[in-house]
């Protein structure tokens, strides 16, 4: 069996991650250090991403707006805690204007100089908190629930294209609430709203539940988080959700009268995913031959390619593939109109399927003369591409069938993907009653791990120091505390104490 890539996952996963990136037209390296250019197939699918998670924040209540790209340096300073954990991110303006240094170059004009230093947005508490104060003034004008859809930059030192980047899109939710609890229940819905999209809509399967105290968002209180496994075993945060409690409130004077006419500070919480959860679905469903896009979010779903030969019964052919691609966008799958493609680019027919095997189209339709003559379609699933026998599975069929067919069979293709992310994600947790076990399960050799549940007593100050110096050892984090994990028996892997929790250790991105 021949792949369309030249590198396996087995043989070198993070050449292999590159290479689909590169193979599938994703995106490319922009000149600008940590900085990508996404290309039209890999903007195709945040659009996709994008489109359906804003229907689902919009569902619960949620407006969209948007907040300046550049936040003065003392919004920042109002909130220490946040801004010491950014600090070492933070992209700063100076100037606002180049002059010629005389050499055939530019540099800032020291006339130029801003009176306040202006951050690139690395996140949007402090500028949003600050409109909040403004727009609160009762508890009639709560809750505050807002939403965008931006670009953000943290200036990362080891990047990676969609994992890690000094730029990235993504959604960033922001709300203000009356009391603690309003503010925890919207902290535990948006997780919720993360979860079941990307298992739904990503064919992601994640854990859902709460990060330890190291691993909180800066300033807040409590951080949840969905966490996907990736075919080598390790961690994605794959979304975040935030209760940030009065802390942002006190620091942004974010006030309100209640109902007996006394003052309250509001609890308020943020939320996000990004651009990174392509990185997810490259890693959890790609193949050696490229990315297998699920059947929700591919810009295409269905991608027709005629055998053209630059003869006179190409217009014919044409014509047939043009009716089938048609007949096909006025059928409906996974609640939608189907995304066929009729793709017409003057290269060879092969050329063109590998290309899209490489992209991951849910399914290739070849269509040749004779399929033609027959009434035929050849239907390649992307999510099956090989018989048993090693050889491509290219399954010939009446286009009426197929015409017919062809939703449930997207609708077949998401959920395979999906089963088999589950499986892989199940098989690869497993419990470890104490350090010791942690310790032999991720030693040297063990090529994919995956992730190991402990007992987990919550301790804080210089004895969770010590956790996270002894986890930092092995290259494990505490993932999260699984929200519908089992009780908890029995002393805690670290300290000994009676566990509280149990909580996930791995390897992670």
């Amino acid at each position: 069996m021949k792949h369309a890539l030249s590198v396996t996952r087995d043989a070198d996963f993070a050449a292999w991650y590159q290479s689909v990136i590169a193979e599938a037209d994703l995106a490319e390296e922009s000149g600008v250090r940590g900085c990508m250019v996404i290309r039209p197939w890999g903007y195709g699918i945040w659009e996709r991403i994008q489109r359906l998670l804003d229907d689902r924040i919009k569902a619960t209540g949620h407006e969209n707006c948007y907040f300046p790209l550049f936040i003065p340096l003392s919004y920042f300073e109002k909130e220490a805690e946040h801004v010491d954990g950014f600090a070492k991110e933070m992209a700063v303006v100076t100037h606002h204007r180049l002059i010629a240094d005389g050499q055939g170059g530019l540099v800032p004009d020291p006339a130029a100089k801003l009176e306040e230093p202006l951050v690139v947005r690395p996140t949007s508490e402090t500028v949003i908190g600050t409109a909040f104060a403004r727009w609160v003034q009762s508890w009639r004008d709560l809750p505050v629930l807002i939403n965008q859809w931006a670009n953000v930059v943290r200036w990362e030192m080891r990047t990676r294209m969609f994992l890690r980047t000094s730029e990235f899109l993504w959604q960033e939710g922001h709300t203000a609430h009356a009391t603690a609890d309003e503010a925890r229940d919207e902290t535990r819905k948006m997780l919720e709203v993360y979860r079941s999209f990307a298992e739904d809509c990503l064919a992601l399967p994640v854990v859902a539940g709460e990060k330890p105290e190291n691993e909180r968002f800066p300033g807040a209180v409590a951080t949840y988080s969905i966490e996907a496994m990736m075919q080598d075993g390790k961690a994605l945060q794959a979304g975040t959700s935030h209760f940030l409690g009065t802390n942002f409130a006190r620091a942004q004077n974010i006030r309100f009268q209640n109902s007996a006419g006394e003052f309250e500070l509001a609890n308020t919480t943020s939320w996000g995913v990004s651009t990174r959860m392509i990185g997810g679905v490259i890693m959890v469903h790609g193949d050696d031959d490229g990315l297998r896009v699920p059947p929700r979010i591919a810009p295409w779903q269905i991608v027709i390619v005629p055998m053209l030969r630059d003869a006179p019964e190409d217009e014919a052919l044409i014509a047939y593939a043009r009716d089938i691609q048609s007949n096909l966008s006025q059928s409906s799958a996974l609640g939608e109109p189907v995304r066929a493609l009729l793709d017409l680019k003057p290269a060879r027919a092969a050329t063109k399927r590998w290309g899209w095997v490489k992209k991951g189209a849910p399914i290739v339709v070849e269509i040749g003369g004779r399929d033609m003559a027959g009434g035929n379609v050849s239907v390649i699933r992307r999510d099956r591409l090989y018989r048993a026998d090693g050889k491509l599975d290219s399954n010939v069929m009446p286009r009426g069938d197929f015409e017919a067919d062809a939703p449930a069979l997207l609708a077949a293709i998401q959920q395979a993907l999906h089963a088999e992310a589950s499986a892989r994600l199940k098989a690869n947790i497993v419990p470890a009653a104490d350090f010791a076990a942690v310790e032999a399960h991720f030693a040297e050799g063990a090529k994919t791990p995956g992730w190991v549940e402990v007992n987990w007593a919550r301790p804080t100050g210089a004895a969770l120091d010590a956790v996270v110096e002894r986890l930092k050892a092995l290259k494990l984090t505490i993932r999260n505390a699984p929200s519908d994990a089992g009780a908890a028996e029995g002393v805690c892997v670290f300290t000994g104490e009676p566990a509280v929790e149990r909580v996930l250790l791995a390897r992670a991105y």
